[in-house]
């Protein structure tokens, strides 16, 4: 008597019998729109456009240029300024002053974090500093700034560097505490300590909160710098962009302040953007820390 194996149909299972070995998967082209809605920067100019037509829209219903100028005007006005000079000559004041104030900020607050990862003391002394100068306001220290430094660019350059030092500091403080175990003894067993071992492993790993740090640090100079340039004014004949703005508010100009915010805003949109959505591509996303 031979074993045969008998198979029981049961009606919980499915069994596609019909099922072929020459199936082969036809790739579809994507259709044109949907490549160009994929792209986050056609997105986003359809959102600007938008803001700008409502814009326009409110302005022209409202109809007093005195106080709310159209977008069109505006624009205009923008122009105007860009093919004159003004505009770029006060643009670069601002953004000299900035870099400045920025670069000392970002140099500062990577050694006081060099020495709060180094010692239990430092640690101490970054989360006390932090506590006290992060919730102040920049602009609430400009009146000191001016007493200490006089009406010259170096009391606006202190301001910067308060808006920038204590962000910066505490976002690589963090990423740097976040570093795993297991990296930080890879980078001893290869024989690194020191500067070796930060700029090689714990910056790399860290880079994500760096990063971070140094964009809210950008975003809290640049609004400092255009507030405190309207409160402080201009040094030695000339002013930025806030000067430019406040001078035209005086002259009830406000075609050309609507114009000054709006180059305040396109600088914006140009660096969180262009610059560091660049590098955002070009290492924390090239290097798989971020989908």
């Amino acid at each position: 008597m031979r074993n045969e194996t008998v198979v029981i149909a049961r009606p919980e299972f499915r069994r596609d019998t019909n099922v072929t070995k020459d199936i082969t998967v036809v790739e579809q082209p994507r259709p044109l729109w949907e490549k160009i809605w994929d792209n986050a920067m056609f997105r986003k100019a359809l959102v600007l456009l938008v803001l700008a037509a409502v814009w326009e829209f409110y302005a022209r219903s409202l109809n007093q240029p005195l106080l709310f100028p159209t977008c069109s005007e505006t624009i205009s006005a923008l122009y105007s300024g860009m093919v004159s000079g003004e505009i770029p000559t006060r643009v670069w004041y601002s953004i000299r002053l900035l870099l400045q104030g920025y670069a000392i900020g970002m140099v500062l607050a990577g050694l006081l974090t060099a020495f709060a990862i180094s010692t239990r003391v430092g640690t101490d002394l970054l989360e006390t500093l932090t506590s006290m100068f992060n919730p102040l306001p920049s602009i609430a220290l400009l009146p000191l700034a001016l007493i200490w430094f006089g009406l010259s660019n170096g009391s606006v350059i202190f301001v910067l560097v308060h808006s920038v030092l204590w962000p910066v500091a505490l976002n690589m403080h963090s990423g740097f505490m976040s570093v795993s175990p297991t990296l930080r003894m890879v980078g001893r067993n290869y024989g690194l300590n020191g500067l070796g071992l930060v700029t090689k492993i714990l910056m790399p790993a860290a880079f994500a909160s760096i990063l971070t740090g140094l964009k809210i640090g950008w975003a809290f100079a640049w609004r400092t710098l255009i507030a405190a340039e309207l409160v402080f004014g201009a040094s030695s004949g000339s002013g930025g962009l806030g000067w430019f703005i406040y001078e035209n508010k005086n002259l009830l100009e406000i075609t050309n302040v609507f114009a000054g915010l709006f180059t305040v805003i396109l600088i914006g949109l140009f660096i969180e953007g262009v610059l560091f959505k660049g590098l955002e591509r070009k290492t924390i996303r090239k290097w798989g820390m971020q989908s």
